[in-house]
């Protein structure tokens, strides 16, 4: 049984989840489109999880599209009383495996009640809005016409808590100004740390930061040095990416994916392992 909680836990919502969650997202199949090539390992990879302590699963009904909820839900449903499942909407999913945006009302409330149908809920307790105003990264735009329309949701009952994804500092303040917001989701690893300033100010707040593609920033110029750490702490590269974004701050929560049963144990080990003060050091300086 992997310690996971020995990366400490943080507030999400109205709940205390351990630091190192897991993203479904690699469950779907190739392009996070269509079914798993096996459907048993995903099943087995989402049960283990939760079973080593794993309380947040980061997910959405565009992935598959409906593959990874459907998972989830006949994976572990009925669900334990502290899971939280997260989920995002704004975005669909095109015949040709495309990326689209979605953020009109029609579009964001259908995204609300697919996920509630795949996911067998009647309430989603965290619901992300994923800006699309550009397909590959953060671009301004206001956010508060769908914004409104989650809002709506919530009131009705069909969300507790709403979060951001794929936005700028400009968008996350216009959120706050509009509602409560209790994640926000962007791109950040050891080397794209455009967000530095907005992790120290939504710790300030008490707002956690879930960067996505955490095991990214391992390039040619570092995985060298990467490799040598590695065996200095009998760990591999990646558990060391991970380990430094737990030490990075504490309200980043971790949702590390995969579809490999041992990657996903190493991802969980990775919960545990101390870096000494001068790797944090040097891997505080792999951006530059």
């Amino acid at each position: 049984m992997t310690n996971i909680a020995a990366a400490g836990t943080f507030a999400l919502g109205d709940h205390l989840v351990n630091r190192m969650g897991f993203g479904a997202m690699q469950l779907a199949g190739p392009g996070v489109f269509g079914p798993p090539k096996d459907r048993g390992t995903a099943i087995t990879i989402l049960r283990e999880a939760v079973d080593n302590g794993v309380d947040h699963i980061d997910t959405s009904d565009f992935y598959g599209p409906h593959v990874t909820n459907q998972l989830i839900r006949d994976a572990l449903y009925p669900y334990p009383d502290n899971l939280v499942i997260a989920t995002k909407v704004g975005a669909i999913r095109g015949p040709d495996a495309s990326w689209k945006p979605a953020m009109s009302r029609e579009a964001l409330t259908r995204a609300v009640y697919d996920n509630l149908r795949n996911l067998g809920l009647d309430v989603l307790e965290v619901v992300n809005l994923r800006s699309m105003f550009n397909m590959i990264g953060p671009a301004e735009g206001s956010i508060e016409e769908p914004l409104t329309v989650l809002a709506e949701l919530q009131q009705q009952g069909l969300i507790r808590h709403i979060g951001l994804s794929n936005v700028t500092l400009g968008q996350v303040a216009e959120g706050l100004s509009i509602i409560e917001i209790v994640c926000v989701q962007n791109l950040y690893n050891l080397a794209q740390r455009q967000d530095e300033g907005l992790i120290e100010n939504l710790g300030l707040a008490g707002i956690p930061y879930v960067p996505y593609f955490p095991l990214g920033g391992i390039t040619l110029a570092n995985a060298s040095r990467l490799k040598e750490m590695a065996r200095d702490l009998v760990a591999t590269p990646l558990q060391i990416a991970l380990a430094w974004l737990l030490h990075r701050s504490p309200n980043l929560l971790l949702i590390p994916g995969t579809s490999s049963l041992g990657h996903l144990r190493a991802n969980l080990a990775a919960a545990a392992l101390r870096l000494p003060d001068e790797f944090v050091v040097e891997l505080n300086e792999f951006a530059t």
